[in-house]
Protein backbone atom coordinates (compact mmCIF):
# COMPACT_ATOMS: atom_id res chain seq x y z
CA UNK A 1 0.00 0.00 0.00
CA UNK A 2 1.51 3.26 -1.03
CA UNK A 3 1.54 6.25 1.41
CA UNK A 4 -1.43 8.21 -0.04
CA UNK A 5 -3.67 5.26 -0.15
CA UNK A 6 -2.31 4.91 3.79
CA UNK A 7 -3.28 8.24 4.32
CA UNK A 8 -6.89 7.72 2.62
CA UNK A 9 -7.47 4.33 4.90
CA UNK A 10 -6.49 5.20 7.94
CA UNK A 11 -8.61 8.81 7.43
CA UNK A 12 -11.46 6.92 6.67
CA UNK A 13 -10.82 4.46 9.86
CA UNK A 14 -10.73 7.05 12.06
CA UNK A 15 -14.13 8.64 10.61
CA UNK A 16 -12.26 11.63 9.44
CA UNK A 17 -13.28 13.64 6.19
CA UNK A 18 -10.20 15.15 4.52
CA UNK A 19 -11.43 18.53 5.72
CA UNK A 20 -11.46 17.00 9.42
CA UNK A 21 -8.00 15.45 8.78
CA UNK A 22 -6.45 19.40 7.45
CA UNK A 23 -8.49 20.71 10.69
CA UNK A 24 -6.70 18.02 13.04
CA UNK A 25 -3.25 18.79 11.25
CA UNK A 26 -3.31 22.80 10.73
CA UNK A 27 -2.77 21.65 6.65
CA UNK A 28 -4.88 23.64 4.08
CA UNK A 29 -7.18 20.94 2.37
CA UNK A 30 -6.05 21.10 -0.56
CA UNK A 31 -2.58 19.76 0.56
CA UNK A 32 -4.34 16.86 1.89
CA UNK A 33 -6.05 16.20 -1.07
CA UNK A 34 -2.40 16.30 -2.78
CA UNK A 35 -1.11 14.21 -0.53
CA UNK A 36 -4.19 11.72 -1.07
CA UNK A 37 -3.31 11.93 -4.84
CA UNK A 38 0.11 10.70 -4.66
CA UNK A 39 0.90 14.27 -6.25
CA UNK A 40 2.70 15.80 -3.26
CA UNK A 41 4.75 14.51 -0.41
CA UNK A 42 4.32 15.69 2.90
CA UNK A 43 7.30 17.58 4.86
CA UNK A 44 8.98 16.01 7.64
CA UNK A 45 6.86 18.55 10.56
CA UNK A 46 3.41 18.01 8.16
CA UNK A 47 4.10 14.00 8.59
CA UNK A 48 4.63 14.29 12.29
CA UNK A 49 1.15 16.19 12.58
CA UNK A 50 -0.39 13.60 9.93
CA UNK A 51 0.83 10.59 12.38
CA UNK A 52 -0.55 11.94 14.77
CA UNK A 53 -3.78 13.00 13.53
CA UNK A 54 -4.15 9.69 12.42
CA UNK A 55 -2.90 8.01 15.75
CA UNK A 56 0.07 6.09 13.80
CA UNK A 57 3.57 6.46 14.02
CA UNK A 58 5.93 7.79 10.97
CA UNK A 59 7.27 5.00 10.14
CA UNK A 60 3.66 3.21 10.04
CA UNK A 61 3.19 6.00 7.26
CA UNK A 62 6.12 5.55 5.26
CA UNK A 63 7.39 1.97 5.11
CA UNK A 64 5.61 -0.89 3.69
CA UNK A 65 4.33 -3.97 5.45
CA UNK A 66 7.45 -5.75 5.56
CA UNK A 67 10.16 -3.13 5.05
CA UNK A 68 9.91 -3.32 9.28
CA UNK A 69 11.81 -5.80 11.48
CA UNK A 70 8.90 -8.03 13.67
CA UNK A 71 10.36 -6.27 16.65
CA UNK A 72 9.56 -2.86 14.97
CA UNK A 73 6.05 -3.91 14.70
CA UNK A 74 6.75 -3.86 18.72
CA UNK A 75 8.04 -0.19 18.91
CA UNK A 76 5.77 1.26 16.92
CA UNK A 77 3.15 -0.11 18.61
CA UNK A 78 4.50 1.35 21.95
CA UNK A 79 4.93 4.73 19.83
CA UNK A 80 1.13 4.70 19.38
CA UNK A 81 0.29 3.91 23.07
CA UNK A 82 2.84 6.95 23.77
CA UNK A 83 0.51 9.38 21.53
CA UNK A 84 -2.77 8.16 23.55
CA UNK A 85 -4.21 9.84 26.17
CA UNK A 86 -2.96 9.32 29.69
CA UNK A 87 -5.89 7.45 30.57
CA UNK A 88 -5.79 5.39 27.55
CA UNK A 89 -1.99 4.46 28.28
CA UNK A 90 -3.40 3.39 31.60
CA UNK A 91 -5.50 0.62 30.33
CA UNK A 92 -2.68 -0.38 27.62
CA UNK A 93 -0.26 -0.53 30.27
CA UNK A 94 -2.78 -2.93 32.69
CA UNK A 95 -3.06 -5.26 29.58
CA UNK A 96 0.11 -5.46 28.90
CA UNK A 97 1.11 -6.14 32.27
CA UNK A 98 -1.52 -8.81 32.32
CA UNK A 99 -0.07 -11.03 29.66
CA UNK A 100 3.32 -10.48 30.53
CA UNK A 101 2.21 -11.81 34.35
CA UNK A 102 0.26 -14.44 32.38
CA UNK A 103 2.93 -15.10 30.10
CA UNK A 104 5.70 -15.97 33.56
CA UNK A 105 3.15 -17.78 34.99
CA UNK A 106 2.02 -20.23 32.22
CA UNK A 107 6.67 -20.75 32.08
CA UNK A 108 6.46 -21.72 35.60
CA UNK A 109 3.86 -23.84 35.45
CA UNK A 110 4.89 -25.41 32.61
CA UNK A 111 8.92 -26.04 34.67
CA UNK A 112 6.96 -27.14 37.68
CA UNK A 113 5.03 -29.81 35.89
CA UNK A 114 8.07 -31.51 34.22
CA UNK A 115 9.71 -32.54 37.35
CA UNK A 116 6.66 -33.19 38.84
CA UNK A 117 5.32 -36.13 36.36
CA UNK A 118 9.42 -36.97 35.94
CA UNK A 119 8.65 -38.02 39.75
CA UNK A 120 5.55 -39.98 39.76
CA UNK A 121 6.70 -42.27 36.55
CA UNK A 122 7.14 -45.40 37.14
CA UNK A 123 10.15 -47.55 36.59
CA UNK A 124 9.44 -50.30 33.80
CA UNK A 125 8.57 -53.64 34.58
CA UNK A 126 11.05 -56.49 34.47
CA UNK A 127 9.69 -59.74 32.54
CA UNK A 128 7.95 -61.88 34.66
CA UNK A 129 10.24 -65.51 34.49
CA UNK A 130 8.41 -68.46 34.53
Amino acid sequence: MSFSERIVSLRKQQGLTQQGLSDATGTHVQQIKRYEAGTSQPTADALKKLALALHVTTDFLLFEEGEREPEDDLKLRFEAIASMPAADQDVAMAVLDAMIVKSQVSGTLARMAKPAAAKTKKPPREPVKA
